[in-house]
């Protein structure tokens, strides 16, 4: 079962009590922010948003096509509101924002800065000036993906990622900036690394970063 909205968003049957939104038109991480505000979310069991899409998960089978109406004309007032641009339902907490300093000597930087006709310090001053929002989560623990990398810094990811890329590298690629949990490969542009730890399985959340908080990265000396 599929239900179209306006803007370009589609509702998708995800299991018995889930629903895929795919929203073109949207910021993922806006919309699932919009529906965790809204006064029927202690009705929801998860909302999960990704690069393109929001799943929603209900408590209850039962309340499937209540909720489908409920996204619906969520997405519906949104497109009408604010053009597709943005969306806004009841109230929310402020969005964070928290400062991550950076020593910017990674290893790919020199050739960012080359690809991006800029110099090495011209390079820093476009990443600390970004407006950073965390997106969403994915790939491995604590690995959250950052939108609002500036124009002249997006480029693809390297032809062949590393093995292993240890805690605390700060990568680029596309429109997304990464914090590595450590551990895990990588096929992203490393720029610099920081000795801020965002995520600690030992610390309740785990994770020191949430969907919509505003990153700003700060450069610090060696």
């Amino acid at each position: 079962m599929t239900g179209a909205a306006a803007g370009g968003a589609r509702l998708r049957r995800a299991g018995d009590r889930g629903w895929l939104v795919e929203c073109p038109g949207h910021r993922p991480a806006e919309l699932a922010l919009a529906i965790r505000a809204a006064s029927w979310s202690a009705e929801l069991r998860e909302v999960v948003p990704a690069a393109t899409t929001v799943l929603v998960v209900a408590e209850h089978a039962a309340a499937m096509e209540r909720l489908a109406g409920r996204l619906t004309r969520l997405l519906d007032a949104a497109a009408v509101g604010d053009g597709g641009d943005g969306i806004r339902s009841g109230p929310r907490a402020a969005a964070r924002t928290v400062v991550i300093p950076v020593r910017y000597d990674g290893a790919d930087l020199d050739a960012v800065a080359a690809r991006a006709g800029l110099t090495r310090a011209e390079a820093v001053r476009r990443h600390t000036g970004g407006r950073h929002t965390v997106a969403f989560f994915g790939f491995a623990p604590g690995f959250a993906y950052l939108d609002g990398l500036p124009e002249p810094l997006r480029l693809p990811r390297l032809d062949s990622p590393r093995a292993r890329v240890p805690a605390g590298v700060v990568a680029i690629a596309g429109n997304q900036t990464v914090v590595y949990p450590g551990g895990t490969p990588g096929g992203w542009h490393q720029i610099g690394v920081t000795t801020t730890r965002l995520w600690d399985v030992d610390a309740t959340p785990p994770n020191h970063l949430a969907i919509g908080d505003r990153v700003v990265f700060e450069a610090v000396g060696p």
